[in-house]
């Protein structure tokens, strides 16, 4: 599956030019966010309503759902997953890469890499499955941190509800580069360009019962030389 084939829920209509066909960029996006945005409907009969909330999320492209599995997770108290556990459920993942300023406000934008994922949010039932995908969510915020914890309890795993949501419907736009202005303001002159965006991270700070030096993993994390190899991930 290396393209990506939108059905009518996630055909592209504005902006078409900007649409990605290539389902490796897809991935690589994937690889990149860290902040997910699921969308789903809560509530009944005349309360139902949708909420769009932030989590944290991992995906597993050789996953056992159509296309790879993208998973979630949450208390097994929390509204939003129940209410989401066998129903579709629209995930967006965004990257800001850059801020479009343009000799107009009507061309002003923004550069980025934006993808939407649409499917019915499977619960995660099988034992081993639920430590894999939790494992992957902490790794995909902090690559080969899992492998230095404690396993989870039971009391942490019953607590905790894991939802996989198949990869195969999704779609994904992109912008890069200057602004697009009309012509007349062209020639009108003015300042016109676009403002790189970066995300940057700070020094780990231990809390106040750490004795132990920052481990290497963590090192990764804040050393700016590795970003573009933790992005590639």
């Amino acid at each position: 599956m290396d393209a990506l084939s939108p059905t009518p829920r996630t055909t592209v209509r504005r902006g078409r030019d900007r649409a990605v066909s290539d389902r490796a960029a897809l991935h690589a996006l994937l690889a990149d966010g860290l902040v997910a945005h699921l969308g789903v409907d809560v509530g009944e009969g005349a309360g139902r309503h949708p909420v769009v909330l932030p989590c944290a999320y991992a995906v597993d492209l050789d996953g056992p759902d159509d296309g790879g599995t993208l998973y979630v997770h949450g208390s097994v108290a929390a509204r939003w997953l129940v209410g989401a556990t066998d129903t579709t459920v629209c995930v967006t993942v965004t990257e800001l890469d850059g801020l479009v300023l343009a000799r107009s406000g009507f061309h002003h934008s923004m550069n980025y890499r934006s993808a939407v994922v649409i499917g019915v949010a499977r619960p995660v039932t099988d034992d081993d499955e639920r430590v894999r995908a939790l494992d992957a969510i902490v790794d995909h915020l902090a690559p080969g941190r899992s492998a230095t914890l404690r396993p989870a309890t039971r009391k942490e795993l019953a607590a905790t509800a894991v939802l996989a949501v198949p990869l195969r419907e999704a779609s994904m736009k992109t912008r890069a580069g200057a602004p697009v202005d009309d012509p007349a303001d062209v020639a009108a002159g003015g300042w016109a360009g676009h403002v790189p965006v970066r995300r940057t991270v700070g020094a780990a700070v231990p809390d106040a019962e750490t004795r132990e030096p920052v481990p290497a993993h963590v090192e990764l994390l804040t050393d700016p030389r590795e970003v573009v190899q933790l992005s590639a991930r």
